[in-house]
């Protein structure tokens, strides 16, 4: 299952670049003289292993550099936390891959050569300043590219979000299909998305698209290529909406989207995609027991769950919108103690995985060999039937079902058509099917499929939670926890 298997602290680790997204600028000094805007292309690597990055500035009309790294080769978008620029010498910082690139310009600002830095291992890295459109095939742009009378767009909502509560504050969270019908390229040039009254709940910028954008058949577009549409093509925007309280909740949403078109790249604004926010909310019990629970890939805007937009039997669609994959970590913050390749020296194996409302056992998979923990070992082959290793899958009413991943071989304890109880032990924690490690991948979704449906938010009635290893714990009612947060739930 797409990033189901990845436990934060190893993934984040495995690979340069993985798909941790977050937002973060700093404003320019005032005795800066390069200029890093545009787009900038690199290789990592020696001999004919080498990863292509994309490296894009943006300049805020209040004088503040953006920036976003794209891993061409992994399909990965990683925005910068900080920007820092003193003449012709460059640093950028990604925190959450704990690295960062160091570089100086050139006389004519055409290359920047320097080293990026990960883990405490350096290597050389060269950018060079990219043309516009470089990443981008023109060849069917027409030789007369004039400004369509209006927005030449089709938008689409695939599903209505649902309103919910994470980190104490409220959150709408959809996509936004926006296709091109005409027959030039456009770019998209910002999003707002308008409450009931057509106040303003989020505005997003060209910075805020690089970094939430997927391009539709073409997933290797990096920089601001990824902003350009060729004619037919379509775009996903991942849209997270943070508001100030449950009382802001508007009873529907609009956009305002604008792009650039035609010769003289006019710009062009449609408002659009109108949709109705539910507010019809899912309370559950605890999937799990005891401390040190850690959310590993859970609810944000950048987490692979988040991004696994999957087609299945003809529609793409969200199944893991709001998975967690539960790794319960020891004193010292590891998953394991002694011998990694044994899954016996996780602390999450064999852990009961619990029964999260009433329902009805509507799928089981069991008998699947569990893999070595690795983050290339698995048993068996990953198909759709063994993604979710030894899984059960439980109808807990109104439409929903509640899917527990990576069970033990042979210690399911229902069948398809078991009635439950709250809290009613279903599985022990394994590591089957795509998983690296033993952990429960656990989520909420709208069909009886593991991947073909739409994963749907929920609330959790209480747990105990903080943000990192020294952190305040803080009590939490009717949430969902937040991408990373370690957690504590009740031992009964």
């Amino acid at each position: 299952m797409t990033n189901m298997n990845q436990s934060p602290r190893s993934a984040v680790l495995a690979a340069c670049m993985l798909l941790l997204l977050f937002s973060a600028c700093l404003p320019c000094l005032a005795q800066a003289s390069a200029n890093p805007e545009g787009s900038w292309q690199g290789a990592l690597g020696a001999g004919t292993v080498k990863l292509r990055l994309v490296l894009t500035f943006t300049k805020s009309a209040a004088g503040e550099y953006k920036g976003t790294m794209d891993s061409v080769d992994q399909g990965a978008t990683i925005p910068a936390d900080k920007i820092t620029l003193n003449g012709d010498k460059l640093r950028v910082d990604f925190e959450r891959v704990n690295g960062f690139y160091e570089g100086t310009f050139n006389k004519d600002g055409s290359e920047i050569s320097g080293t990026w830095t990960q883990n405490s291992i350096p290597q050389p890295l060269v950018f060079k300043r990219s043309q516009a459109g470089s990443a981008t095939k023109e060849a069917t742009k027409p030789a007369t590219a004039e400004k369509p009378f209006t927005a030449p767009i089709d938008v689409v909502v695939p599903i209505a979000p649902i309103a919910f509560q994470a980190d104490s504050k409220t959150h709408l969270v959809y996509e936004l299909h926006i296709a091109n019908f005409s027959m030039q390229n456009i770019t998209l040039a910002r999003i707002e998305v308008l409450g009931d009254s057509g106040n303003t709940l989020a505005h997003l910028d060209q910075s805020d698209l690089l970094a939430n954008v997927l391009v539709i058949g073409n997933y290797q577009a990096a920089g601001m290529d990824k902003l350009s549409l060729a004619p037919g093509q379509m775009t996903n925007v991942y849209m997270w909406v943070t508001l100030d309280s449950p009382a802001k909740v508007p009873a529907a949403i609009e956009h305002k989207i604008t792009v650039k078109a035609g010769k003289n790249q006019d710009e062009i604004t449609a408002q659009c995609a109108r949709i109705t926010v539910g507010q019809d909310l899912a309370t559950i019990a605890a999937p799990l027991r005891g401390d040190n629970w850690l959310a590993g890939n859970g609810p944000s805007n950048s987490s692979g769950h988040r991004r696994a937009l999957i087609p299945v039997d003809g529609r793409a669609r969200i199944a893991q919108r709001f998975a967690i994959d539960w790794v319960r970590l020891n004193a010292d913050g590891k998953t394991f103690t002694g011998d990694a390749k044994d899954n016996k020296n996780y602390r999450a194996y064999g852990s009961e995985a619990l029964a999260v409302a009433d329902g009805i056992v509507t799928e089981i998979k069991d008998g699947i060999t569990e893999n070595v923990p690795g983050a290339n070992s698995r048993a068996v082959p990953i198909t759709l039937e063994t993604v979710g290793g030894n899984h059960v899958i439980l109808d807990i009413g109104h439409g929903r079902y509640a899917f527990y991943a990576h069970l033990q071989p042979g210690s399911l304890k229902v069948k398809v058509g078991d009635h439950v109880k709250r809290g009613q032990v279903l599985g022990l924690v394994g590591n089957s099917g795509n998983s690296t490690e033993p952990h429960l991948h656990f989520h909420l979704s709208d069909a009886n499929s593991p991947l073909g449906s739409e994963g749907i938010p929920y609330a959790l009635e209480s747990f105990d939670a903080k943000t990192k290893k020294d952190a305040a714990v803080t009590k939490h009612r009717m949430e969902i926890p937040a991408e990373n947060e370690v957690v504590t739930f009740a031992e009964k």
